[in-house]
């Protein structure tokens, strides 16, 4: 509830301006009945024509002022639940911006899905709701109760004992609710994990022929969903039943009580209509609560699912270090200073692993153990191993996804845990793994790595990434693009993954197994292309493939998250065995 505290807490002026007109509303639903028992007691009786006139007019202000109210109150409260759901949502949002990539797995992209959609959505609902139907209870019940015992103490009574009987039972089915409305919440996530699942694979579940195996697995799913809506379902009709039986049992009571109380003449004939209105109104307003109050229990839990990503610690925290102004990135500089000069080993050196180690936090051992090595500006640097050696993760503590838990991983000297996650990231250009293209046009994607690019940019990249394919389409650069580049091949989202990467000069230019999908002259005459474009930034080339890395300055080969060996092709070949192997395996001849 706190956090629905805080959210709520810049609105206070529209807080007040709803509680006033919620209050109007009561105020002129309560005067209505007054009246009319003034009406029939004074008017009827005495057949007095001006006396009823007058209460009717005054009976419909009363009517127009609880009309007004309630339409206020309406729009004020649908006005406040609207920026509660919109500010619980940004901080939502926000907060899982600055997640890494272990921080974001721990809630899964399922559960994420379902808090900063369903979730708020319920919140919303109930804060729109709650205010409406709930606030008022408190102050038509006692304004009611008052009423009442002021025409006859023993209505009054009878009235208190009605209303009490009612909100034992509303926070009785209230606590039988909560417990199945959070385990509904988790369904939820389950739900949108096997639907993205089944959507996405959707290939692969055709093609191995599961569809029955995926129909049942969905249907256990949505049948657990199923099973807590149902209970929850009866918990309602259970709730709508009771409150509609016991307003009429209460209507009956107080007209049989009324009814002998005014025979004793104890009270006149018009309290008991007034009485009875009270009662019906006290009813109908517990009534309503107690559906709001069934979807509170799922509300606070929605709270607590988007407190827990809000108060989330992130892993990675800024640093108060900065790097310099001026870089020496594609855009260029200063030419590189040669390979072995002093210059080299010291200035032109852009990101320095400095014996560095990782594990995740729920591993029993390290995924990278003592790796060191350097990029320099000018060269190429080249990742070659087995598949789960470790590779990717380098590109991940370079972009500090991750933080090293052993040895520092420094960027122009600098410590990348000193460093702000923006200043560092605005220094590299990265391709990754798999290539990503956002919806829009091939433009639009471009203008990612580059807000201010010009078509002649644009073009440029799309020429040194061999994207030619582009001014084959019909709308060139405003072609559409699908989310994820789905309308394109595999090897087209990687050239155009790499353009986007060119258009931003960076320092440091990683790319990730980003010509995994490319044919072999492709890949050469991309390489060639390259190289003027980067001679003033370090490359650093994650692969698989030998013959992409066979020119590289320096080729660190990794074996289990060690440095198996480092080098140029040539002295690997002598010095390495795992290399060699991986040579062996790739090249004709070993050649």
């Amino acid at each position: 509830m706190k956090l629905l505290w805080q959210t709520i807490k810049p609105y206070k002026a529209l807080v007040a301006a709803t509680l006033a007109a919620l209050l109007l509303d009561v105020a002129g639903t309560l005067y209505v009945p007054t009246m009319l028992a003034g009406m029939i007691n004074q008017g009827v009786t005495s057949g007095s024509t001006d006396f009823i006139a007058t209460q009717g007019l005054r009976m419909l202000v009363a009517c127009c002022c609880a009309s007004g109210g309630a339409l206020l109150g309406n729009y004020l409260c649908a006005r406040l639940a609207s920026y509660v759901g919109r500010d619980i949502r940004n901080a939502v949002y926000d907060a899982s911006l600055a997640f890494s990539g272990s921080d974001f797995e721990e809630f899964g992209t399922g559960s994420m899905i379902t808090r900063t959609l369903n979730d708020i959505n319920v919140i919303q609902q109930t804060v729109m709701l709650a205010t409406q139907a709930m606030l008022p209870v408190p102050i038509i019940c006692v304004m009611g109760t008052l009423l009442a015992f002021k025409i006859d103490a023993q209505m009054g009574t009878m009235m208190l004992a009605v209303v009490t009987v009612v909100m034992v039972f509303a926070v009785i089915a209230v606590r039988r609710a909560a417990p199945i409305f959070e385990k509904m919440q988790g369904f939820i996530d389950r739900m949108n994990v096997v639907l993205r699942e089944n959507i996405i694979g959707v290939r692969v579940i055709r093609a191995f022929g599961k569809e029955r195996h995926e129909e049942g697995r969905m249907g256990r799913v949505f049948s657990d969903y199923a099973d807590a809506a149902i209970k929850v379902n009866w918990i309602f009709a259970g709730v709508d039943c009771f409150s509609f039986c016991l307003m009429n049992i209460a209507e009956v009571l107080l007209m049989w009580l009324g009814g002998n109380r005014v025979g004793a003449h104890a009270m006149e004939i018009g309290n008991i209509s007034a009485v009875v209105e009270y009662a019906m109104l006290i009813m109908f307003y517990i009534m309503m609560a107690q559906f709001v109050a069934l979807m509170v229990p799922r509300a606070i839990v929605c709270l607590q699912r988007c407190a827990e990503v809000i108060n989330k610690q992130p892993s990675i925290v800024d640093g108060d270090g900065s790097l310099p102004a001026t870089g020496k990135g594609a855009a260029g500089c200063s030419e590189a200073a040669p390979s072995g000069s002093p210059a080299a080993n010291a200035s032109d050196v852009v990101a320095e692993f400095d014996h560095a180690s990782f594990r995740f936090a729920d591993a029993d051992e390290d995924t990278l153990s003592d790796i060191d090595f350097s990029c320099r500006r000018g060269q190429t640097t080249a990742i070659i191993g087995s598949t789960g050696s470790g590779k990717s993760t380098i590109a991940k503590l370079l972009l500090r996804l991750h933080d090293a838990t052993g040895g520092a991983v420094r960027f122009e000297r600098a410590d990348l845990r000193d460093l702000t996650q923006h200043d560092l990231r605005e220094r590299i250009a990265y391709v990754p793994q798999k290539a990503w293209l956002f919806s829009g046009t091939v433009a639009s994607n471009l203008r990612y790595g580059n807000e201010d690019a010009t078509e002649p940019e644009m073009r440029h990249a799309l020429a040194v990434a061999q994207s030619d394919f582009v001014w084959g389409l019909s709308e060139k650069l405003e072609a559409p693009v699908a989310q994820g580049g789905t309308n394109f091949s595999g090897g087209q989202r990687q050239r155009l993954a790499i353009a986007r990467a060119l258009m931003k000069h960076a320092d440091l230019y990683i790319f990730d197994d980003s010509f995994s999908a490319l044919d072999f002259k492709t890949d050469a005459a991309l390489r060639r292309a390259l190289k003027p474009e980067t001679r003033d930034a370090a490359v650093l080339i994650i692969a698989q493939r030998i013959n992409t890395i066979l020119h590289a300055d320096q080729i660190v080969v990794l074996k289990d998250g060690r440095i198996a060996g480092k080098g140029t092709h040539e002295e690997l070949m002598e010095s390495c065995e795992v290399y060699r192997e991986i040579a062996n395996s790739q090249l004709k001849g070993g050649e």
